[in-house]
């Protein structure tokens, strides 16, 4: 199924990225297409909004944390 232009301009907001990115138009396109990394997205999209932003923050504090250690 080829989602409409709206479901891919929703679907990008909500991922914080660009419909460019979700159509493979740069190198990190295969993280989308990767079925296992589409579904923890598309459960991280259903959650209420304070529930998402608690997980976003927390993913956002491990990265940086994981970044830093490889100094």
């Amino acid at each position: 199924m080829i989602p409409s232009i709206e479901a891919a301009k929703k679907l990008a907001k909500i991922l914080d990225t660009s419909v460019g990115y979700l159509l493979g138009e740069n190198e990190q396109a295969d993280l989308f297409k990767d079925p296992a990394m589409l579904r923890r997205f598309q459960d991280i999209a259903t959650l209420p909004e304070k529930e998402k932003e608690c997980l976003l923050t927390t993913v956002d504090h491990f990265i940086k944390a994981s970044k830093i250690s490889m100094i």
